[in-house]
């Protein structure tokens, strides 16, 4: 069967998953890395645009909006009374040498880049990053940063193709490990179901089992929307399926 069409009927078919069963541990896996290839797009869609349009954001603040300043010391050091807010293309780039900017005034940003008195803040997301100054053991003026930015630009796209490998592999890495706790859900199932499996049975019927609440995951992240509770949710829903493609497995007949 077409790998397509086995990850269409998995969205809606408990007796098919019953019958992936049979498949070859080496389809089941490349099934496994399929379906985490295509959750992975939106969130490296995203973040590759997030860098691209921070990383032209930044560029044009430093030449033409940034203050002279100095990182030396730990410390952001400016002639400003003011911090800077920059919005681009959904991008925030914060600059502010005088402390009136703190971490938690980062935390309605979704991405942003924050040049604040004794830390760079990255936010991707919505997640929060900082870096102290201190880790640079020399001095940083606007013309060093300018080159830096230059540099990185042309180095973009290199950048950009391994980070979405990284969160490939990573993502494949966290589906093995799910699917494998799935599966020893499934030994508690089976036995309370009298269904006569082995966990290598399960393991493929759970890697088929995880594919409704993936491609929903998905589709909410292509759209931008978080789900309240979704680790909870995405856990019930693959072990709900995987139930029911427990209870669709036939009883052995008794002699």
């Amino acid at each position: 069967m077409n790998i397509f069409k086995q990850m269409f009927k998995s969205l809606y078919s408990p007796k098919d998953i019953s019958l992936y069963r049979f498949h070859g541990i080496g389809k089941t896996i490349l099934y496994v890395f399929l379906l985490t290839l295509l959750s992975v797009i939106p969130t490296v869609y995203y973040i590759s645009a997030a860098v691209i349009n921070g990383l032209d954001a930044a560029q044009t603040a430093v030449k033409e909006q940034f203050p002279k300043f100095t990182i030396e010391n730990g410390k952001l050091e400016a002639q400003q009374v003011a911090p800077i807010i920059i919005n681009h293309d959904d991008f925030a780039i914060i600059f502010d040498s005088t402390g009136k900017v703190n971490e938690d005034d980062l935390s309605n940003e979704d991405n942003a880049i924050a040049f604040l008195h004794n830390e760079i803040f990255f936010v991707a997301g919505g997640n929060i990053q900082s870096y102290p100054y201190s880790m640079f053991t020399f001095p940083i003026t606007n013309s060093d940063l300018q080159k830096f930015l230059d540099t990185l630009d042309s180095v973009t796209g290199i950048i950009l193709v391994i980070m979405a490998i990284f969160i490939y592999i990573f993502s494949v890495g966290m589906k093995f490990i799910e699917i494998s706790i799935y599966a020893l859900f499934g030994l508690l199932f089976k036995n309370m179901t009298g269904k006569n499996l082995q966990y290598r049975h399960l393991w493929r019927m759970a890697a088929y089992s995880v594919t409704l609440p993936t491609i929903f995951f998905t589709i909410m992240a292509a759209l931008q929307t978080s789900v309240l509770n979704g680790f909870l949710i995405n856990w019930f829903a693959s072990l709900l399926v995987l139930f029911l493609a427990i209870k669709e497995v036939p009883k052995r007949k008794q002699n």
